[in-house]
């Protein structure tokens, strides 16, 4: 399988995924939002991870005012429910992504993959950057926020 089109592989064997992510300037929001949301130690810890982190681009195609809604303190349990829906626990490249009918998160809600050509998507968001390697885990960054459906009490 190809891979997506602006694929970047980088040399980041000794660096957990939190510090990949930090290091690619494309996914800053992502980053501000993993350690508002509590969540830094997690994805520094040993894993491993797949992380499917929106890229600012992303962060920004969100409704007027729902980033800044989501940083509220008050809101952080939120944030971190939408940012486990970006996590799957393992190592997998898109290309094995590209093999699931879905991926089963950390949040606990499965998230449809779906795989047309070169193109791999995670409910609705393409992967744009792929396998970017980590000491515990890949990052592929992808083009839209994913948002959990709502819990049912």
């Amino acid at each position: 399988m190809t891979t997506p089109q602006n694929t970047q592989q980088t040399e980041t064997s000794n660096l957990s995924v939190l510090d990949t992510v930090a290091a690619n300037g494309s996914f800053g929001i992502f980053g501000r939002a993993v350690e508002q949301a509590g969540l830094k130690e997690t994805l520094a810890g040993p894993g491993p991870f797949t992380v499917f982190a929106p890229t600012d681009a992303a962060f920004d195609s969100l409704p007027a005012g729902k980033l800044d809604d989501l940083f509220k303190p008050e809101n952080q349990e939120q944030l971190s429910s939408i940012l486990k829906y970006h996590i799957v626990n393992g190592r997998r490249s898109v290309a094995d992504v590209g093999k699931w009918d879905a991926a089963r998160t950390v949040n606990g809600q499965p998230a449809p993959i779906k795989r047309e050509g070169d193109t791999v998507s995670i409910d609705g968001a393409r992967i744009t950057v792929a396998d970017l390697s980590s000491a515990n885990g890949f990052v592929h960054g992808i083009d839209k926020v994913n948002l959990p459906a709502a819990k049912q009490n």
